[in-house]
């Protein structure tokens, strides 16, 4: 027991913090109904990092790559929040698989031409969950607290948009301004998680607990237990089956997750079979 804590209680506590900030963005994204701009942004933060590590000779997870990502990752920020209220021929969603389609090309041009480009790829991917160092928890805590607490100075206007994006606007909301205080807290949270954890595990934590928390309950309080609940098992699920099975603990966990959202539709379905009958 004590090797399993000295091994996997670091990335557990990671996997705490990054899924209880993802699950609540989560909610938000899918009532927002902008279910890949966590993948848009990550690609997008991936170019950021690649180009600096291009042009200053700099490891990923550095202070400048972080900047160089973050920069990028505010840039389309402000791109998204103006788009949405000037082209109505398409939707947002579609403005952002052709984000991260251009993005994702960038990325590979870059990597093609960046040396050990390959490395930069895996991490961006399945991230370096495994060795996740207290320094990385200490950072985690710090933004993603400051994210939190500017989402509860926030909520007013962020949850209005996110409830009823159309009568927020129609009501004088500056819809603008408040699209892109929501997705530059967003990429903030995902510019730092995808350095942790990678994209395929930061996509799951932001989409999947909170498709299980809307199959059972409309309410936010009640959502937010129930994401939390479904991250905080998928997690130590994921864990130990990686531990055990000698097998990556980023696709572990997110497979888990996976599993769960499995379970809770056949769930869901079974209630209400009942019901019917």
């Amino acid at each position: 027991m004590p090797q399993i804590i000295q091994i996997l209680g670091l990335p557990f506590l990671a996997c705490i913090l990054m899924g209880s900030i993802l699950g609540y963005l989560g909610i938000h994204v899918l009532k927002r109904e902008v279910i890949f701009i966590d993948i848009a942004l990550a690609q997008i933060a991936a170019v950021g990092s690649i180009a600096a590590h291009l042009a200053f000779k700099i490891h990923g997870d550095s202070t400048v790559a972080y900047i160089s990502a973050l920069g990028c990752v505010l840039l389309a920020a402000v791109f998204y929040a103006v788009i949405r209220n000037k082209i109505f021929q398409i939707s947002l969603e579609a403005v952002i698989g052709i984000s991260y389609a251009i993005a994702a090309a960038g990325a590979l041009f870059l990597v093609g031409i960046a040396p050990g480009g390959h490395i930069h790829v895996q991490q961006i991917l399945s991230g370096s969950l495994l060795w996740t160092s207290w320094w990385d928890i200490v950072l985690s805590l710090f933004v993603f607290s400051a994210v939190g607490a500017c989402f509860y100075i926030f909520q007013k206007p962020l949850n209005r948009l996110s409830n009823n994006y159309e009568k927020a606007h129609a009501e004088g909301l500056k819809t603008a301004m408040w699209d892109f205080v929501f997705y530059t807290l967003l990429g903030i949270v995902i510019t730092l998680a995808v350095q942790i954890a990678g994209i395929v595990v930061v996509f799951a934590f932001l989409i999947i607990p909170a498709t299980i928390s809307a199959l059972f309950s409309s309410h936010w309080s009640i959502r937010m237990l129930i994401s939390c609940a479904a991250m905080a098992v998928a997690s130590v699920a994921g864990l130990l089956f990686a531990y055990y099975l000698d097998f990556s603990i980023g696709p572990a966990v997110a497979l888990l997750l996976g599993v769960e959202l499995i379970i809770a539709a056949l769930c869901c379905r079974q209630r209400n079979l009942i019901k019917l009958i």
